[in-house]
């Protein structure tokens, strides 16, 4: 077994805000689903995880970090923009 590692951290909080954001589909269900609130709180979860750790990450691992926030945030915009338009 691999020995964890702060990526793998990033990428499961990464993979859960995708799922919440209705980007991939839940591994458990099949389907996807939106819920913008739980995705939400877990764009801020890494985000205080970024605020937590300045200083004490790797090049590669801040890099990871900022890639996966500014992605999800920019998906979260557009979820939230599209609903919005719907209402």
């Amino acid at each position: 077994m691999e020995k964890p590692e702060f990526s793998h951290i990033v990428i499961s909080l990464a993979q859960t805000a995708y799922v919440q954001l209705g980007v991939i589909e839940d591994p458990f269900s099949k389907s996807k689903s939106k819920d913008l609130e739980q995705a939400k709180f877990t764009i801020d979860l890494l985000d205080m995880l970024k605020e937590k750790t300045k200083g004490n990450l790797t090049k590669e691992e801040e890099e990871l970090l900022e890639d996966v926030l500014y992605d999800l945030r920019m998906k979260y915009l557009y979820e939230t923009e599209k609903k919005t338009k719907s209402e």
